[in-house]
């Protein structure tokens, strides 16, 4: 399998130059291999936000390498990492932040909106396949605010499947849902895994639902503590 993220040395410093100047991330070395689940643990502060920023291509390592898909993302252009991001990356967040006038099925057509420019039929259809793989076919017209919890976050997840993405980061994707919702939740990503081969990086203070994922990796003080399967 081949690597889908490849992190070497990654380095981060805020304030550099300054007398607060202050390192977050010390090194990171990190690997995800096509089709694995991952959880992502570590307290409170220990780097992991800035870390997933990083990965994400929100924000830009001090030092270090980061491929994305086999690209050299520290060689890419400000254009060039936000093509790769719209296509490379999906983002689950805690909070589902879907438009809240607009439709789930809008909602999920909306990052190949932002691709092309204007609507066509083919959006559309991506956008009925996905629904229909959350379960929510039913609730295609529903908008955002006339759902659950659970439903909110399930277009959420087929939102950041619109663009076929390799990578999948999850931030705390069951943080503000149920014990039964966020099961449910967590077992249709673990299904799309699964079924789409779609690689995952779930950031969690869940231990529950860290073990159930293939790997752990554990971040304390912006080094990584310990990882294993």
């Amino acid at each position: 399998m081949a690597d889908v993220l490849a992190l070497q040395a990654i380095r981060k410093s805020y304030a550099i130059g300054t007398p607060v100047e202050t390192e977050v991330l010390h090194g990171i070395d990190l690997t995800l291999r096509a089709g694995e689940f991952v959880a992502l643990i570590g307290p409170s502060g220990s780097g992991k936000s800035t870390l997933l920023n990083i990965i994400g291509l929100l924000d830009s390592p001090t030092s270090g390498r980061l491929e994305v898909t086999g690209a050299d993302t520290t060689q890419l252009d400000d254009a060039a990492r936000t093509r790769l991001r719209g296509h490379a990356i999906g983002f689950v967040f805690q909070y589902h932040y879907l438009i809240s006038a607009f439709t789930a099925a809008e909602n999920v057509m909306m990052p190949m909106l932002v691709d092309r420019g204007h609507p066509d039929r083919q959006m559309e259809q991506r956008a009925d396949e996905l629904l229909d793989w959350v379960g929510l076919s039913r609730w295609r017209n529903n908008r955002a605010t006339n759902m659950s919890g659970g439903q909110q976050q399930r277009v959420a997840i087929a939102r950041a499947l619109a663009m076929e993405p390799a990578l999948v980061l999850a931030d705390e994707p069951t943080g503000n849902l149920d014990t039964a919702s966020a099961d449910s939740v967590f077992a249709l990503l673990r299904r799309i895994n699964a079924e789409r081969g779609t690689t995952f990086l779930v950031v969690t203070h869940n231990m529950a639902l860290a073990e159930r994922c293939d790997r752990i990796v554990e971040l304390v003080d912006g080094r990584i503590h310990a990882e294993r399967a």
